[in-house]
């Protein structure tokens, strides 16, 4: 119904135009990140194309990589990489927000601080819009909770007797915790509490700070990293209340990363879909220009993919995330209580 109706105003508006839709796509194809922006401002009908195209480019499950460039003097570059194309869109986004500083990229989303009162801000550099958030972020074995609708952190206290609080993922709008030793919680916003899961196996992980959990089209993945390697894959299973080691991937890929402050992990089914392998594992680590990609079956690697990004030097370093256009998690207050 949806490619329906986008099929009926790219017609409508390749009426009204003086351009073919064809010269329009080959027109939008040559343009860089923010050029696509400047198209859209020439007039009513261009405006209109550039509409139904962004929706389009938006809801797409292609997984972009999101470089971050720091220069000397501590000047900054941002980019994304299409890696089945080879394209790279470069971004002067930051410059349109010129009161506040760059921290970090979540999930694709920028986060930055406000000059004045030093309130963060996320911005969505696809459509460029602020919006009320939930920032949460673990440090010293506590997991920090800041909500922008009242400019306010919320601790939630270590939880004793070894066990820690070491990854978090939102899933169907609530936000699930995972500790140490394997523990699944939810985390309640209102009260700044976790209810743990009563579930009725656990893996036999004695201590292990590098659980990861990942959100894969409703699922919740549990995956154990070891020296940096993938040790094991689960998958929670709610109606059972069992965790369930995956001997294969299936029609999934890993998609994992290392920035200056964690080792991030997103999952996508399908992914022959947007030129990436199933059962694969794509991982891309801090200061690096080569994207390597590993079997999940025998976690062998099957091949490297060089970015088209120069290479680091003494002069700046690089940074990376995974950023999934179709994907914006929001949370619902009144699912737990």
């Amino acid at each position: 119904m949806i490619l329906c109706n986008l099929r009926k105003k790219v017609k409508k508006v390749e009426e009204n135009n003086e351009l073919s839709l064809d010269v329009f796509d080959i027109i939008f194809k040559t343009l860089d990140f923010d050029d696509h922006f400047q198209f859209s401002g020439v007039c009513k009908n261009w405006r209109a194309f550039h509409k139904i195209y962004w929706r389009i480019f938006l809801t797409s499950q292609e997984p972009l990589l999101l470089q971050l460039q720091i220069l000397y003097l501590d000047e900054e570059s941002h980019s994304f990489i299409s890696i089945p194309d080879q394209k790279v869109y470069h971004l002067e986004m930051m410059k349109y927000f010129p009161s506040s500083t760059y921290v970090t990229c979540s999930s694709g989303y920028f986060i930055t601080v406000g000059d004045n009162n030093n309130s963060f801000i996320l911005i969505n550099p696809f459509t460029r819009i602020k919006k009320e958030f939930v920032f949460v972020v673990l440090c010293n074995s506590c997991l920090h909770v800041y909500q922008s609708r009242n400019c306010d952190w919320v601790t939630c206290s270590a939880m004793g007797n070894s066990k820690m609080i070491v990854d978090f993922v939102v899933l169907r709008n609530i936000i699930y915790v995972v500790t140490n030793m394997a523990n699944i919680g939810v985390l309640s916003l209102n009260s700044a509490n976790v209810k743990f899961l009563k579930l009725k196996s656990t893996p036999a992980i004695k201590f292990s700070p590098y659980l990861m959990l990942v959100n894969c089209d409703a699922q919740l993945l549990v995956v154990d990293f070891m020296s940096n390697e993938i040790s094991n894959v689960y998958k929670i299973g709610f109606s059972t209340m069992n965790y369930v080691r995956l001997k294969t991937l299936g029609d999934i890929a890993l998609f994992c990363g290392t920035n200056w402050l964690k080792r991030n992990c997103y999952a996508l089914s399908n992914p022959n879909r947007w030129g990436y392998e199933c059962n694969s594992m794509y991982d891309i680590n801090l200061l690096s220009t080569i994207c390597s990609a590993y079997s999940g079956n025998d976690k062998k690697l099957q091949k490297s993919i060089t970015l088209l990004v120069p290479a680091p030097d003494a002069t700046m370093c690089l940074m990376f995330d995974w950023c999934f256009r179709h994907q914006q998690y929001e949370i619902d207050y009144s699912l737990v209580k």
